[in-house]
Formats: C-alpha cells, sequence, structure tokens
C-alpha cells in the first residue's frame, strides 16, 4: 500500500488516501458483493428530467434507497413507474461519488402482482376522471353508416376474421387494418401509434380515411390487457378526431381505454354490429321513406289545387253583380214616361180650374210663361236624370273593375305564385339530391380505379383467364388449352396444342 501514500509522515502508521480513492474503493466493494439484485418496495419521489432518464426513490416502512433508470431502458419498460406503486426492480446497487450515496440502476420494473396493477389503475382512473377525460360531453356520435372502418388489433387473431365476417354479413364495408401487438411491452405504443396513424391519414388523405375507427381484441388477464390501461393509449383515444369503439376482452373485462372510448362494446363482433346498420333493413326504410315522400308531394299538390278551387269558388260572379243595380235601370226608365205624362195631365187640369176665371189674353200670356217654364223645367229634369244615369253607370262601373282588379286578381296571383314558389323549391331539392349521388358516385368511381388492379398492370403485371376465370395456380393450366393474358394495353389470347 506504500504507493498509496504521497507524503508518509514519520511516527503515523495510518494509510492515507484521496477522496476518490475510497469513493472508487466503496463502489468496487458494493458492485461486487450485490452485482444484480431484485428489490421488491413502494416507489416514493419520481423525478423525471428532460434529459429522458428517470429518478425515483424504492421504500419499505423503515428505508429508502435511491433508483435511476437510464433513458435507453425508461423507453422500453412495460409499467411506467408512478408514485405508490408498489414494484419490483431489478438492476446492480452501485455508489454515486458526486453525493456520497449509494443507488440501484434499474434494468427492469414491473409490478408487484395483480394486487398493484389493482391499485395502480385504481389510481389511473382517479386522475383520468379528475382532467374529464371520461366525461359523457367529450364521446362523438358514431357515423350511420361509415364508408371506410378501421381496425387496430393483431393481423394472425380470430378477432379480425369475426369482425369481417359480422359485417359481411349485416353490410359489407371497406375495412383497413392496422396490425399491432395487443398484449406484452409493445402493446400501448403500438396501439397509440394506430389511432394517431388514422387520425393523420384523416388530415392527410380524407378519401381512404376511416369515418371509424375499432380496437379489439380477446380476452386475458389484467396483465394481458395492461397495454390498454397505459396512459400514451387513452391520451391517443381521447385526442382522436375519429369516432371510436373499444372491444377489449370479454364482457367482465374493462380497461381504461373503455371509459375514454365513444362507445364501448363488450366482444369484437358485437362492434362489428355496432358499426353498421342491417343492408336490407336500410333499404326497406330508404323505399318506405321515398313512397312517403311521393305521397306527401302528390298530397301538397292535390291541396293547393282545391284550395285555389275553392277560392275562385267563393268569389261573386259579375254579373251577378250587376244584377240588381240594372234591373232597378230598367224599372226607372220603365217608369219615367207615364210618370211625366201624369204630372203633365195634373197640371193641365189645375191650369184649367185656375183659368175659368181669367181673359183669353192674360191666360195665353200666363199660359206661354207657364210653358216656358215648364219647358224649362222639364229640360233640367232631363239634364239632371241623365247626369244621375252616367253617374250610377260610372259608380257601377267603377265598383265593377274594383273588384275585378284588386281582389279577384289578386288572390290568383298570390296562389299562382305560391304554386309557382313551391314548384320551384321542390325542384332544386330534387336536383340538389341527384347532384350530391352523383357526386358521391364520382368519388366512389375514383377509389375503385385507385384501388382496382389495372393500376398493378401499369406495373408490368398480368392477369391470365380462362373463361372468364382468374388463373392462379401453375397446375391447372395444364388442363387448359384456351388461355388469355391480359397486359396493360389488352388481351393476348394463348392457345395450347395437347400433346
Amino acid at each position: 500500500m506504500s504507493d498509496l501514500f504521497e507524503n508518509p509522515i514519520a511516527g503515523i502508521n495510518e494509510p492515507e488516501f484521496s477522496v476518490s480513492e475510497i469513493s472508487n474503493a466503496i463502489k468496487r466493494l458494493i458492485e461486487d458483493e450485490f452485482s444484480y439484485v431484485r428489490i421488491r418496495g413502494e416507489i416514493g419521489r419520481v423525478s423525471l428530467p428532460r434529459s429522458g432518464h428517470v429518478y425515483l426513490d424504492l421504500k419499505d416502512e423503515k428505508s429508502v434507497i435511491a433508483g435511476v433508470i437510464w433513458k435507453g431502458v425508461a423507453d422500453k419498460l412495460i409499467t411506467r413507474p408512478e408514485e405508490g406503486m408498489e414494484v419490483i426492480a431489478r438492476g446492480r446497487v452501485t455508489t454515486f461519488g458526486g453525493q456520497s450515496k449509494y443507488q440501484i440502476i434499474i434494468d427492469d420494473l414491473r409490478p408487484a402482482g395483480v394486487g398493484a396493477l389493482m391499485a395502480m389503475l385504481e389510481k389511473r382512473k382517479k386522475q383520468f376522471q379528475a382532467e374529464g377525460v371520461f366525461n359523457p360531453e367529450h364521446k362523438m356520435p358514431l357515423p350511420y353508416l361509415p364508408e371506410i372502418i378501421g381496425v387496430v388489433t393483431s393481423p394472425s387473431g380470430a378477432v379480425i376474421r369475426d369482425i369481417l365476417h359480422r359485417l359481411a354479413d349485416r353490410f359489407p364495408r371497406k375495412v383497413v387494418l392496422w396490425p399491432a401487438a395487443v398484449q406484452g411491452e409493445n402493446c400501448a405504443k403500438e396501439v397509440s401509434a394506430a389511432i394517431e396513424g388514422f387520425n393523420s391519414l384523416a388530415k392527410k388523405n380524407p378519401l381512404i380515411a376511416p369515418d371509424l375507427i375499432i380496437v379489439a381484441r380477446g380476452g386475458g388477464s389484467i396483465e394481458d390487457l395492461w397495454g390498454f390501461n397505459e396512459e400514451l393509449v387513452v391520451r391517443s383515444a381521447f385526442k382522436s378526431t375519429i369516432p371510436l369503439i373499444s372491444a377489449i376482452g370479454h364482457e367482465t373485462d374493462t380497461t381504461l381505454l373503455d371509459y375514454v372510448a365513444d362507445v364501448r362494446v363488450p366482444t369484437p363482433s358485437a362492434a362489428a354490429e355496432i358499426a353498421v346498420p342491417v343492408r336490407h333493413e336500410l333499404l326497406a326504410a330508404i323505399d318506405n321513406n321515398e313512397a312517403r315522400l311521393s305521397r306527401a308531394v302528390s298530397q301538397i299538390l292535390s291541396n293547393r289545387s282545391q284550395r285555389l278551387l275553392d277560392f275562385s269558388r267563393s268569389l261573386p260572379r259579375v254579373f251577378g253583380l250587376l244584377e240588381g243595380p240594372t234591373q232597378r235601370l230598367d224599372s226607372i226608365s220603365t217608369r219615367l214616361p207615364s210618370s211625366l205624362s201624369s204630372t203633365v195631365r195634373l197640371k193641365k187640369s189645375r191650369l184649367l180650374e185656375i183659368s175659368t176665371g181669367i181673359k183669353p189674353i192674360s191666360l195665353s200670356m200666363r199660359l206661354e210663361n207657364s210653358r216656358g217654364k215648364f219647358d224649362l223645367q222639364a229640360k233640367q229634369l232631363e239634364n239632371l236624370f241623365g247626369h244621375y244615369i252616367d253617374l250610377r253607370k260610372q259608380t257601377l262601373s267603377s265598383f265593377f273593375s274594383r273588384i275585378e282588379s284588386l281582389s279577384l286578381k289578386r288572390d290568383i296571383q298570390r296562389e299562382h305564385k305560391n304554386l309557382k314558389d313551391l314548384s320551384l323549391r321542390l325542384k332544386k331539392a330534387y336536383s340538389f339530391r341527384i347532384k350530391d349521388l352523383g357526386t358521391k358516385l364520382k368519388s366512389i368511381d375514383r377509389l375503385r380505379e385507385t384501388l382496382g388492379y389495372r393500376q398493378t398492370l401499369d406495373r408490368g403485371y398480368a392477369v391470365i383467364r380462362s373463361s372468364d376465370s382468374v388463373i392462379t395456380d401453375k397446375s391447372k393450366t395444364l388442363h387448359l388449352t384456351d388461355l388469355v393474358i391480359e397486359f396493360r394495353d389488352g388481351d393476348l389470347p394463348v392457345r395450347k396444342v395437347k400433346g
């Protein structure tokens, strides 16, 4: 040990070390004694600096030991460390000379049994509830008939086959499968990536993006389903702008994804059933609505026509309005001559009575004077009566014109306008519906051309047929003589000669 002494002092036998030498010696001693250990304890303080490393405390009722999880290991952990979680940590014990403390470098961290998982699940559930992640106002309604359905599940399991089978029975739809691990350490990352991928596709290319997402897997233990309880999956489902159905496990299995999803169903088959209606029932409903619409339009037109007819019948006849005044005018005209004659006779008789004692000359003078007055009065009376007749005629003509132009025409024009407006609205509604259906048909045809096999022919592939059947196996061509090869620019007949 003499090489450790820098300045030996006479009379002192204890060796002298530097701080780093002592620290390194303790470090080697601890690492040799505790090269790899498993520690069970409760997680205390958790620190997550920007570097990506995780610093935490493991404690029990008497002691505390510091722990470090380096970034590369933290990214691969199935269970994210949370305060209060009971875990089993595996790693090597070492020291940190900069602070004169010992610590464990953790390589793996797992919950300590089902009880710990349930406690952590309940804690996360309360946290998300406090944030309002599970609130009903965030739920989106499912589309009535989605064009494309995105499914997040394992491509090799029975779940995808069950979903496809139920969709084919009820209402065939386009299905886009996003393969993802449904258990294990990669489950949460791949499921979260699938949900975010579908939402990203909706922004970049809405034509092929799904209208509905189904996250599904079969039943299992809480450990098997734990990936669907991870915060990463819950956050991705909460941010999704596409309606999401959770079909995890069996009816008794519940995960945090079930709470945040827009709809939760007990099985993957139930997810397919709730995603689409029954096709023949929908067709029957459409036919019924079409018949009801036709009957309603016919009824409206019939009611409008009947109302117009009723209005026209309720108006008075023009000649009926003039019958009374005309008859009164004729009666007056008939009585006037006789009335005038009677008046003249009375006047003459009165004149004779008065003229009995009058001299012929005086009588002649008075007679001439009276005749002049009579002629004047008769002329005035004739003019006055003619003026009265003309005035009555003008009044009747004005009354007739006013009835015809203001009342009858106005009502008829109003009803004609209402009928014309109703016809234009009906015509616009049918034109808009036809245009909307045409747009959808063009969109579907473009999608058909995009997904069709003829795009593959442009890349140098060919299709072999026989009698309108596609040949996919070499063995089938041995018994066939007439073959047709379809290239990008046309068909090429090939005739085999039997040997």
